[in-house]
């Protein structure tokens, strides 16, 4: 059995309680296979001590590669973060290039790659992950490497219109050609890449997502939605339902319904048009004041980027104008936490919720959309408002599908999810909770991993 090559920014440690799908997921694959994953190791050090530390757990090996600072200011900070981050959430306005910062991206994905290929065996069956290290595969291919490489991007890719504004886009994309299998998170994904390819690179494609350049290269571009560990979150939200925190939630709703929404604090969420949606949600149906609260958990991340820090102030100031305006002495209509929970907790909170608010205004799948179908108690279930830009709403088609540009769309998700009877309910429940069970993470990471067998 050929050993599997786990490639990401970060790496799941075992001693790290990381909660992430995606890491057990990943350690599940390299412990099954047997395997290295390899990637950055967290730590910035000066240039001269930049080292890759190696240790093994189990029957995984981790290979772990120091950055100095100008190469996570570069390539993490600028181009990976405020570049490309934008550019393929559909947000070319926030596009911010410099050559430096692209240069730098590409000098840490030649670093990896020389790290990497000495580690790589020629049966070896190499998984890339993500924006990151879209590079990664050719530079591996111009040191020698001829094992098969996968890459899969876990964020939404925009249509060639977009792709071609950013400056010196075919040095980057074209270079996805390096692999065997690139997989996306949706159909729309996968199409608008071999879009990009037909049309910027003149390549030839088929229906199955087969793709020949014009020097006679061939690999494959395919849809692999990502799914969730449907069981373990089931049964760990069953659980959870019963916890402390869980426990002093619902005391604290006093009989009121939840909505909840639970995000990365990013741009890419929607969240201030959730926000205002709510308010005015508020405004036009004042027999539900005083009836529910909107729970919004938002961890802040990228706290040097400019526009981060911008986003939570005005979520501040939109959730004080709602709650200033409707607030009664013994209610709060919207709860606005900035702070992490385990993923055992936010089960809890999920299962007795009345609406889960999934409003993304681009997201490569979605796992939390995910994740609330999954911890929903059957004869109960809450009721999925889901943003038609996610990718989990080609899965999920029994969700409220909404525009979340459209503040109205939003709120008559609200009312029709809070007046849906039980039966019907159940029955979208149903099918949807259905569909997680059969495609869960075991079986995408099977099917990602055959196809790149087969390649």
């Amino acid at each position: 059995m050929s050993r599997l090559v786990v490639v990401s920014n970060r790496v799941a440690l075992p001693k790290e309680a990381r909660a992430g799908g995606l890491a057990s997921a990943m350690q599940a694959a390299l412990t099954e296979h047997g395997g290295l994953w390899f990637g950055w190791s967290g730590r910035i050090v000066p240039t001269d001590e930049r080292t890759l530390h190696t240790e093994r757990a189990e029957r995984i090996d981790y290979a772990l590669l120091d950055l100095d600072r100008a190469d996570y200011e570069q390539y993490y900070l600028g181009f990976a973060n405020r570049t490309l981050w934008p550019l393929l959430h559909f947000r070319p306005s926030l596009l911010d290039y410099h050559r430096t910062d692209f240069a730098g991206y590409r000098r840490v994905n030649r670093l990896f790659a020389e790290h990497l290929a000495r580690l790589v065996r020629p049966n070896d069956l190499i998984w890339i992950h993500d924006y990151h290290l879209i590079p990664l595969a050719a530079d591996l291919r111009a040191l020698g490497v001829e094992a098969r490489i996968g890459f899969f991007l876990h964020v939404p890719l925009p249509p060639p219109a977009l792709l071609i504004t950013l400056p010196h886009h075919e040095q980057l994309f074209a270079a996805l050609s390096a692999c065997d299998l690139v997989g996306l998170q949706s159909v729309r994904d996968r199409n608008a890449l071999l879009a990009y390819f037909r049309e910027e690179l003149h390549a030839q494609t088929d229906a199955d997502g087969g793709v020949r350049l014009a020097d006679g290269r061939r690999f494959r571009i395919g849809a692999f939605p990502i799914g969730i560990d449907t069981a373990r979150v089931a049964a760990q939200a069953k659980r959870s339902a019963a916890s402390a925190a869980t426990q002093r939630l619902i005391r604290s709703l006093e009989g009121r319904k939840l909505a909840i929404g639970v995000d990365r604090l990013d741009y890419s969420k929607g969240l201030p048009q959730r926000f205002e949606a709510f308010g005015r949600f508020l405004s036009q149906h004042a027999e539900w004041r005083a009836r529910i609260s909107f729970l919004q958990i938002a961890p802040p991340s990228r706290e040097e980027v400019p526009e981060y820090r911008e986003l939570r102030s005005r979520l501040e100031r939109l959730a004080g104008a709602t709650n200033g305006r409707y607030a009664e002495p013994d209610w709060m209509p919207i709860r606005y936490v900035n702070r992490s929970f385990n993923q055992a907790t936010l089960a809890g909170f999920y299962r007795v919720a009345d609406i889960g608010l999934v409003t993304p205004l681009r997201d490569g799948m979605n796992l939390v959309a995910k994740e609330f179908v999954a911890a929903q108690p059957p004869e109960d279930p809450g009721v999925l408002i889901l943003s038609g830009f996610a990718g989990a709403a080609e899965d999920l088609q029994q969700a409220l599908i909404i525009n979340p540009l459209d503040s109205d769309d939003i709120v008559e998700g609200l009312a029709s999810a809070l007046a849906m009877p039980l039966e019907e309910r159940r029955e979208r429940w149903q099918a949807m909770f259905d569909y997680l069970q059969r495609h869960d993470i075991a079986a995408w990471r099977s099917a990602f991993l055959e196809a790149l067998a087969q390649a």
